[in-house]
């Protein structure tokens, strides 16, 4: 008989909460996985009038539904042609508000960032935290580019991934062939370390 498998703890980081880790964490949780959802950044970035026009809100003390509001308010067609708001609505169903990573003092097993800058950013918080119990976080980066089809189509290859990672009887023996199998099946290089609590 097959041994039960550990359920692992998965985090998905972006950088600012919003797109692409919102989507893979709604879609894992939907398939049943214990996951949350982080941003980096100093602040959530969404996208304004103009590109050097972004609305800035603060991570932790702002609702998407707050600034779901707030767009409605500012420009309700644009955001809803560019969709953001339907971005928005689609948050606010899984969690209440954007959560920097920075903040989180639970531990993971597993944490999937979606650009290179968010795994650099989450290596440093790593290294600038004081290690207390030494369990090991696998930190894999899959590099997801921050518009709405990539975000989706990453969302699924996330999935693929923590599939085949929850699957494993012993991640540390496996991690290498799981993630050398991820980057053949869907042709993409992916970043991965050993990060400690």
């Amino acid at each position: 008989m097959a041994q039960h498998k550990m359920k692992l703890r998965i985090a998905v980081v972006c950088s600012s909460n919003q797109n692409r880790s919102m989507e893979a964490h709604g879609l894992l949780s939907k398939k049943g996985f214990i996951v949350r959802s982080f941003g980096t950044g100093v602040n959530v970035k969404l996208p304004g009038s103009a590109p050097d026009k972004p609305n800035i809100y603060e991570f932790d003390g702002t609702t998407y539904e707050q600034m779901y509001q707030d767009l409605m308010r500012k420009d309700r067609s644009l955001y809803t042609q560019n969709g953001i708001l339907n971005m928005l609505d689609r948050n606010r169903r899984i969690k209440p508000h954007p959560e920097r990573f920075q903040s989180c003092k639970d531990s993971f097993e597993v944490i999937i960032t979606a650009e290179e800058k968010v795994y650099d950013q989450v290596m440093e918080d790593f290294q600038s935290r004081e290690q207390t119990t030494y369990q090991p976080v696998h930190v894999v980066n899959i590099e997801i580019q921050d518009n709405h089809d990539e975000a989706t189509l990453g969302a699924f290859q996330v999935l693929d991934l923590c599939t085949m990672m929850e699957c494993s009887g012993d991640l540390e023996d496996d991690i290498d062939e799981i993630l050398q199998d991820f980057e053949q099946k869907y042709d993409r290089e992916v970043y991965h370390s050993i990060a400690f609590y």
